[in-house]
């Protein structure tokens, strides 16, 4: 994972992450994250996190992209851009990376902030043991790295 990219992230992802970002839903934490991911096919995505009374009921912005995705039909993506006012940029969370790593492993992630600070790498890289459920001949679903 490259601390400081040379490559800046997609332009209309960037823009996309920010619109997403003044849309976030933050009463509590007020740390607002805005995320745009491009399917393989194109078509591009939105979400900001959506926090709850019941903290653990949050959606984070990369949830909500991945979401918006899935409920379209989409099932891998090729990039997406986060974008926060964290110094340095926010990463994706625990969750996120293991949701992402779920479609798209070898998907690039660019964490972005007002600064124009970038932290970029492959979503393997931000969570290099990631795993699936694969269904086994006798029916069961056993974890793979």
């Amino acid at each position: 994972m490259s601390k400081v990219s040379c490559s800046l992230p997609d332009p209309q992802l960037l823009e996309g992450a920010k619109a997403a970002f003044k849309q976030a839903y933050a009463p509590y934490s007020r740390f607002r994250v805005g995320a745009a991911l491009r399917t393989s096919d194109g078509r591009v995505f939105f979400g900001a996190n959506v926090e709850n009374a019941s903290y653990g009921l949050g959606r984070c912005a990369e949830q909500s992209a991945v979401q918006a995705m899935a409920t379209a039909g989409a099932r891998e993506f090729t990039e997406i851009v986060v974008y926060s006012e964290a110094t340095p940029p926010a990463s994706p969370c625990g969750a996120c990376r293991q949701i992402l790593f779920e479609f798209s492993p070898e998907a690039r992630v660019v964490c972005v902030n007002q600064h124009g600070d970038v932290v970029s790498g492959r979503v393997a890289e931000f969570l290099p043991h990631g795993f699936r459920l694969e269904q086994r001949d006798d029916g069961h679903e056993v974890g793979t790295l």
